[in-house]
């Protein structure tokens, strides 16, 4: 399958203060989250880019016209709303510092599969709705541009955590165990038996080795076997 580029959004003013903003509109990037995008967007202009898909939110949405600005090839932004941040519901715009007072805080920490926000969504729906989306997007861009393509997800920070336990075949419960920092890339590669976790929270240093092969190459079968032993990494 082709190769999967999960980016979290750069740092907004909500973040620094410590409010969730969830859903809520008009949360635009800060000056370090508008920086955060751009080095972002740099370590993977040396990657030609099948698809940038982006969280229908204002955040994403400019840290995915961040990354397409700085590709070689003209390229638009696509929106998925299986990649919109999850439905806090009545906990969307609180402070983190009241929430963690309320009773359903130490849930979210420790049994998040069992988790439903007032008057908002389940954790389990959040993290079957992204998975089912970076799926579906994942078996698209192979079909139209070859199991060598590669593909952004940009999104939340809960939602990439739910789609990287999902990967690393963990229990959602797990996910908390889980770092995804503002303008992180964690790389995804889904072949037929399993995904490969190839990076995770990663805030620097280019991706140039991603990049696809020659074409005369792009035959070669990509195979469910894990390297035993290690293997010997990406060519520099």
């Amino acid at each position: 399958m082709a190769t999967l580029i999960l980016a979290r959004h750069g740092r907004t003013t909500a973040n620094v203060t410590g409010v969730l903003a969830g859903r809520s509109r008009g949360v635009h990037l800060d000056d370090t989250g508008v920086e955060q995008a751009r080095v972002a967007a740099g370590r993977l202009a040396a990657v030609p880019l099948a698809a940038v898909v982006s969280s229908p939110l204002e955040r994403c949405r400019e840290t995915a016209r961040e990354i397409v600005r700085q590709q070689p090839n003209p390229l638009k932004v696509s929106t998925e709303r299986g990649l919109l941040e999850c439905d806090y519901g009545s906990w969307t715009g609180r402070e983190l510092k009241t929430l963690v007072k309320e009773p359903l805080w130490k849930t979210v920490q420790g049994h998040p599969s069992a988790v439903e926000f007032p008057d908002g969504e389940t954790m389990t729906a959040m993290s079957s709705r992204a998975v089912g989306a970076v799926h579906r997007w994942d078996a698209r861009v192979e079909a139209e541009h070859g199991p060598h393509a590669v593909w952004v997800a940009v999104s939340h920070g809960d939602v990439l955590k739910a789609i990287l336990a999902d990967a690393l075949g963990i229990h959602l419960d797990a996910f908390q165990r889980i770092m995804v920092d503002p303008a992180s890339l964690s790389v995804v590669r889904y072949t037929p038996g399993r995904p490969f976790v190839l990076t995770m929270n990663s805030t620097a240093g280019e991706l140039g080795h991603l990049k696809p092969p020659a074409r005369k190459s792009r035959r070669r079968k990509v195979s469910s076997d894990a390297a035993v032993g290690g293997g010997a990494g990406p060519t520099p």
